[in-house]
């Protein structure tokens, strides 16, 4: 799965668990900033694509989880969150300390992250050198901080043509059995992943108020297409 182009200096790539994890490299300054990480296992495609796109001038994390810090720290470049994800990017362990996985409805699923996916997709604590906050500018983007999935979880917002980058806000998954939704719909992500499950809801609730064309997540396709709003409503409330 190669580089991607999603939206105006926007390009997507793909990878690692069935291509679900998706890092989004935005055009800054001759070279690219780097939203989300991946995997630890996407580590050389992300240093390959960065290289391909100019060069990788900083990294700015979505949020913390081992899935979207993975490759951060293989990058050579500088490493950035919101404020409230950083005792949490700097954590040498996979786990957030909210998580919650007995909440998941099936076990084998549960084992199968704890023993096998969640580790792997790990690359270790990334060490923070800046930080990002609500309103400040990432590559042309507005920075939005929406909590709940994780406490400094962020998106990337641009006005004018309506794209937002959106990390974990939304699933397009069932991570609880590891299953893809019907198509065009998305989720509040799982209880099980959250820091305030009602606060994920909230924030979900004000991606649809801002009514955008293209929504970029973290993991699957892009979501797109007439009655997107309405989509991320009735998610909001699954």
């Amino acid at each position: 799965m190669g580089l991607e182009q999603v939206a105006e200096g926007v390009s997507l790539l793909r990878g690692d668990f069935r291509g679900a994890m998706n890092v989004y490299f935005l055009a800054d300054q001759g070279g690219v900033v780097m939203f989300d990480a991946g995997t630890e296992a996407m580590r050389k495609k992300t240093r390959a694509a960065a290289a391909q796109l100019g060069g990788c001038n900083r990294v700015v994390l979505g949020h913390a989880h081992c899935d979207h810090r993975g490759a951060a720290p293989y990058m050579d470049a500088p490493v950035f969150c919101h404020p409230d994800e950083v005792a949490d990017a700097e954590n040498d362990s996979w786990r957030a300390p909210y998580w919650n996985l007995d909440l998941l409805p099936v076990k084998p699923i549960q084992w199968l992250y704890e023993r096998v996916l969640l580790p792997r997709w790990d690359g270790g604590a990334v060490k923070i050198s800046g930080t990002v906050s609500e309103g400040d500018d990432v590559a042309g983007f507005e920075v939005l901080h929406m909590p709940g999935h994780a406490p400094g979880l962020i998106a990337l917002w641009r006005e004018r043509d309506r794209v937002a980058l959106v990390s974990d806000i939304v699933y397009l998954v069932d991570s609880g059995r590891l299953k893809p939704l019907e198509h065009g719909e998305a989720s509040v992500p799982h209880p099980a992943w959250a820091w305030n499950h009602e606060k994920a809801r909230a924030s979900v609730r004000r991606l649809a108020a801002l009514e955008p064309e293209l929504v970029l997540t973290g993991h699957e396709q892009p979501l797109r297409g007439p009655g997107l709003r309405e989509t991320l409503e009735r998610a909001a409330e699954k």
